[in-house]
């Protein structure tokens, strides 16, 4: 895929409509790439004008605050700030919560003022547009789907709704977990979980909660975060259900949908 770079974009004397902020799990982890690359291919079907940062684009510093080291976080704000600012970027769409909560909510205080959408939302636009156009009869026609609710999404930002209405658009039918919405149940990433041992309990959580997206009989786990994904992936796997249940980001279920 040739994906368009900032610093390319700006030596041709061009800006991009929308900046893709791609964040570490997108960039490094070896699943995320595939959410990553399937939002990439959305919008060069869409035709949308983007740019990466590439190499310029540093961790936006979320996982050094929840683990409480301030300092380091505000180093790489800023150095982020500086960047972004420096190409006088407007819009950014983001396919992880933890860097869309980052960007849009704890950057302003640091001199960061941008349009932050995260890509449910951004997806959701796009098909009340009517510029998203999905095959009939796509993969997830008739196929009960499970919605798991990303804690920087939900609780943090209170979007509940995008996420849904793009799941509905795929005509597939929609079952809710026990615990949803504001009730949902954390995957056991957030607050920097993902990168250390959890404490000693009874249950992991991410083991809880796929427990309940199985329960609802899905056949697709969906999900808004590259964290969540990892973590319930890897509890579906714990229960031997990988051959017959899927785990995929809203972004995949578009891309693999998209009409001609």
């Amino acid at each position: 895929m040739h994906v368009p770079v900032m610093a390319e974009m700006m030596a041709n004397d061009e800006s991009p409509e929308v900046l893709f902020w791609v964040g570490c799990a997108g960039s490094f982890d070896q699943r995320a790439q595939k959410i990553t690359k399937a939002f990439a291919t959305i919008l060069q079907h869409l035709q949308i004008k983007y740019a990466i940062l590439g190499k310029e684009e540093m961790c936006t510093g979320d996982p050094a605050r929840r683990a409480g080291n301030e300092f380091m976080f505000q180093m790489m704000a800023y150095q982020n700030i500086q960047v972004l600012n420096g190409y006088g970027i407007k819009k950014i769409v983001t396919t992880c919560p933890h860097c869309f909560n980052t960007l849009k909510n704890e950057y302003p205080e640091l001199g960061g003022h941008y349009e932050v959408i995260q890509h449910a939302v951004f997806l959701q636009q796009l098909i009340d547009e009517g510029k998203i156009k999905l095959k009939e009869g796509g993969p997830f026609k008739g196929k009960k789907i499970t919605y798991h609710d990303s804690c920087y999404l939900g609780r943090a930002n209170n979007i509940y709704e995008a996420p849904r209405k793009v799941l509905e658009a795929l005509d597939g039918e929609l079952v809710e977990m026990k615990r949803c919405r504001s009730n949902g149940l954390c995957c056991g990433a957030g607050g920097a979980q993902m990168f250390k041992e959890e404490e000693q309990g009874s249950q992991r959580i991410n083991l809880e909660r796929s427990t309940e997206a199985l329960q609802t009989g899905a056949a697709v786990i969906a999900a808004a975060c590259p964290f969540c994904n990892t973590m319930i992936t890897d509890g579906v796997k714990n229960s031997n259900k990988e051959d017959t249940v899927q785990v995929l980001d809203i972004a995949e279920m578009i891309a693999l949908t998209l009409a001609d």
